[in-house]
């Protein structure tokens, strides 16, 4: 006998849709997991740095690699234009102050010397001249006013004869009259010779000091022009080590030309080249001091900025440790400020885009968040946080200035 054979139902673990279905609501879940939040970014862990926010000392200070300089340097000018015809030094010898180094050829130089010499020689003789014809006026005067107190006393002498003869009776008035006015001739003649010696002599004095003033101009100016020929000679305007002196012989300078530099031999300062963010806390007076100890003052600030630095120039307080040579480097600390306690942060990339903003970490450390901070001080360690963290709150310390968004996904 026929009986129905009933079709088995599938199990619902065999069931193709249904496990279709199931397959495609897992793999959106997925998806959605794996995809980025709207407005972050995925960052792999391995590939950031993080540090810790921390209230503790901060230490203001700030390094810089400076390099040996000499202390003075002065250049080496030419004073008198010419062809080089002999070099007596070499570039880097040790040279005394006033030391010929080079001496040049003028010929045209030489004549016009000796033209300007001999006119020089032809006016000092015309002020010699002068100052003899007053000599002579004076001689002259004086030997007028000689000759009238002579006449005089002599004319005295004669009237006291012809008054005593005249007591006696045996001149007259009338005799007596006439020398009596011989005897005031002679005194008025006296008496006008006197005074115009006495005006003589001021205008003399005055004429004298003004040859005397013409004469020593003109010995001032003769002076200068031999010296003109001097200045064919290149001295050393100071002691200590000739450098960049590349003359050669035959080649021809002219007035003001540099021949070359002295710089001062055992005198050294430092020269270092700072970021600019530093510019404004960087003083004449602070205290800086070398990795081996000797100690150094802040000497000149140069404002000026290029490429993103400036210079700083740095002297030191005593004899350094060790022998220094020109060029060589040394790491040195400026001491900006006291230390001091505050909220601080580790330096890292993070700061490269100004530090007006970090991205914080959540706590379970796969989330970090962008937050805007205030910056202060900085040393290459740490930097002053002024408000927007917290102390125990870690932040990313690498560059992450090609995140657009505010959120890092950390995977």
């Amino acid at each position: 006998m026929d009986r129905k054979v009933e079709k088995r139902r599938t199990p619902i673990w065999r069931d193709r849709r249904l496990l279709i279905a199931l397959g495609v609501i897992v793999l959106a879940v997925l998806a959605w997991r794996m995809l980025p939040s709207s407005g972050s970014t995925d960052v792999d862990g391995d590939e950031i740095q993080t540090g810790e926010v921390a209230r503790t000392t901060f230490d203001d200070y700030l390094p810089v690699r400076a390099s040996v300089v000499p202390a003075t340097t002065t250049l080496v000018g030419v004073m008198s234009g010419g062809q080089v015809d002999e070099l007596l030094v070499q570039d880097g010898a040790m040279v005394g102050e006033g030391q010929p180094l080079a001496r040049l050829a003028n010929p045209e130089l030489r004549l016009q010397v000796l033209s300007q010499e001999a006119q020089i020689a032809s006016q000092l003789g015309g002020v010699a001249g002068e100052n003899l014809g007053i000599q002579r006026s004076r001689v002259d005067r004086a030997g007028q006013v000689a000759s009238a107190e002579y006449d005089l006393i002599r004319a005295r002498r004669d009237l006291d004869i012809r008054e005593q003869l005249h007591d006696q009776g045996f001149v007259s008035d009338a005799g007596v009259k006439s020398y009596q006015e011989e005897v005031d001739y002679q005194t008025q003649r006296l008496t006008q010779l006197r005074r115009g010696r006495a005006a003589e002599a001021g205008i003399t004095a005055t004429q004298g000091r003004m040859l005397e003033a013409t004469r020593a101009r003109l010995q001032n100016n003769l002076s200068a022009v031999r010296s003109s020929l001097d200045a064919l000679t290149v001295r050393a305007p100071m002691a200590g080590r000739l450098t960049n002196f590349t003359l050669q012989p035959g080649q021809t300078l002219a007035p003001g030309d540099p021949a070359g530099q002295i710089d001062s031999e055992g005198a050294w300062k430092l020269e270092a080249d700072v970021d600019e963010y530093y510019l404004g806390r960087v003083q004449p007076g602070q205290k800086a001091q070398t990795g081996e100890g000797a100690s150094l003052t802040v000497a000149r600030v140069l404002p000026t900025v290029t490429d993103g630095r400036f210079r700083v120039e740095l002297t030191f307080d005593g004899s350094p440790a060790r022998a220094l040579n020109r060029g060589q480097t040394l790491d040195v600390r400026i001491t900006l400020g006291a230390a001091s306690p505050a909220l601080v942060a580790p330096v890292g990339g993070w700061l490269s885009e100004g530090g007006s903003s970090v991205f914080v970490l959540d706590p379970d450390g796969s989330h970090a968040r962008r937050v805007s901070v205030r910056t202060g001080r900085r040393n290459p360690r740490q930097v002053e946080i002024l408000s927007g963290l917290e102390p125990g709150q870690r932040i990313v310390t690498s560059n992450l200035s090609q995140v657009r968004g505010d959120t890092i996904n950390i995977r």
